[in-house]
């Protein structure tokens, strides 16, 4: 399957996908870049967004700013863990354990990459 481009015809507010496959680009057109899609997942999304803006998150406060259930937000940290995009870290407070999570930079620059990456779709749909 190839990849999506999206295409603006100059003077005209549609804006359609078609695959990069057709090579017979009308002028005009352009096409936009590929979304890191480990990153554009809504609850993967969530979590990268609130550790660009805390230093570190603890897995209690992940899932309720996520609304999310233990399992899910598990799956999806352990994902981002495995990519590097963040890091966990597990200890106990106390006798109770607890997970925390902080942004890598490497997680930094793909968020960054993936916040002009998505200004660009906008301006290309606002035409």
């Amino acid at each position: 399957m190839g990849k999506l481009k999206m295409a603006v015809k100059a003077g005209q507010r549609t804006v359609h996908a078609r695959r990069t496959g057709e090579r017979h680009a009308a002028a005009g057109q352009r096409e936009l870049p590929e979304l890191d899609r480990l990153i554009h997942e809504r609850i993967r999304l969530g979590i990268v967004s609130a550790l660009a803006v805390n230093d570190s998150l603890s897995f209690n406060d992940l899932k309720r700013v996520l609304k999310t259930s233990d399992g899910n937000l598990s799956v999806h940290a352990r994902k981002l863990e495995e990519a590097e995009y963040i890091r966990c870290k597990k200890f106990f407070d106390g006798r109770m354990p607890r997970t925390e999570y902080r942004l890598t930079s490497s997680g930094r620059k793909a968020f960054e990459d993936y916040l002009r990456q998505m200004e660009t779709f906008i301006a290309v749909a606002r035409g």
